[in-house]
């Protein structure tokens, strides 16, 4: 196990690297000079060529990299002229608003999808597991830009139940922030929702139709203590995988969601760094959400090993 979590952590430096060239690549294509973007047009030309040369934008693409790569190195993911204040900062700022909206949208998702997933599977072939895997289809195939934009229209508008935007202040009390809450955690958990439903349906009736099910229930057992102590606790090694892919997804994917709903977290820090031209937010940003997604996916891969000790882990990441 040891070794095994070694080897993950030194090939998390070449899956760093790869992300931050791609994102490297892609900032330099975005189009404007992101020095005039930042001072505005009523910048004169030599405070802009000043800046382009303060952000090292007036060398070549080479030495740009060069010099990227090794602030990298030193953990400095540079500094926002655009914000006035390091990249790191900004993430310290936003990424707790992005955890928390996410970790709302994946209790949300694991206090409905699962337990639907398993009310499907012991109702397989019946009007119930049609029903779940219909809604289940359609929480998986609906935008969530369309829906989080209907859930405004008819919660907030229309209804006035639930505010439209922003964060809110746990010091304005509890409700208030929780009502800032439900919309945008619900529309973020509509696809993580609709995956769970599936997969632990599957899951679980792959494992009911296994012998020792079935030589439980011959011995009178009850119902839920079978499907609960022993068809749930085999069926959860797919389910964890999906865990841990949800989690990161919701981590790093929240960018439409944050938008719409005015969430001042990391999708939001993203989509606001590319308008203001900041490609200095926008690399850091997406190597530290390159960074989360990786290490959420070592941990689920540790809990394998917990949840079923049969699991043997590969040298190369793997189970078999």
């Amino acid at each position: 196990m040891g070794s095994f979590i070694l080897k993950r952590l030194v090939n998390l430096i070449p899956t760093l690297l790869v992300v931050g060239i791609i994102v490297f690549i892609i900032t330099r294509m975005i189009p404007g000079d992101p020095a005039a973007v930042m001072l505005g047009p009523q910048a004169s030309v030599e405070d802009v060529e000043n800046l382009r040369e303060e952000l090292g934008l007036n060398k070549s693409m080479p030495s740009q990299f060069i010099s990227y790569v090794g602030d990298l190195a030193q953990l400095n993911l540079g500094y926002s002229y655009s914000y006035s204040e390091s990249v790191i900062g900004l993430i310290i700022e936003r990424f707790p608003n992005t955890v928390i909206l996410a970790l709302a949208a994946l209790l949300i998702a694991v206090i409905i999808g699962i337990p639907a997933g398993i009310l499907a599977a012991r109702k397989q072939n019946t009007i119930i597991d049609y029903i779940v895997m219909l809604v289940s289809l359609v929480g998986v195939s609906m935008p969530i830009f369309w829906l989080g934009i209907m859930l405004v229209l008819f919660f907030s508008v229309n209804l006035g139940w639930f505010p439209a935007t922003g964060m809110g202040n746990i010091s304005d009390g509890l409700w208030t922030y929780v009502k800032h809450l439900i919309l945008p955690a619900f529309a973020l958990a509509t696809i993580p929702m609709a995956t769970f439903a599936r997969i632990t349906r599957s899951s679980m009736l792959e494992v009911i139709s296994q012998d020792y099910i079935k030589t439980a229930r011959s011995k009178g057992i009850k119902e839920y203590l079978v499907i609960g102590k022993h068809a749930f606790k085999n069926a959860l090694t797919p389910i964890l995988t999906v865990l841990g892919m949800q989690i990161s997804n919701l981590l790093g994917g929240a960018v439409l969601t944050e938008t719409i709903f005015s969430w001042p977290g990391m999708g939001r820090l993203i989509v606001d760094a590319i308008d203001k031209r900041d490609f200095v937010v926008v690399q850091g940003t997406v190597i530290f959400i390159a960074f989360i997604f990786v290490l959420i996916n070592l941990i689920v891969d540790v809990l394998y090993k917990v949840v079923n000790p049969k699991v043997n882990l590969e040298s190369d990441g793997g189970k078999k």
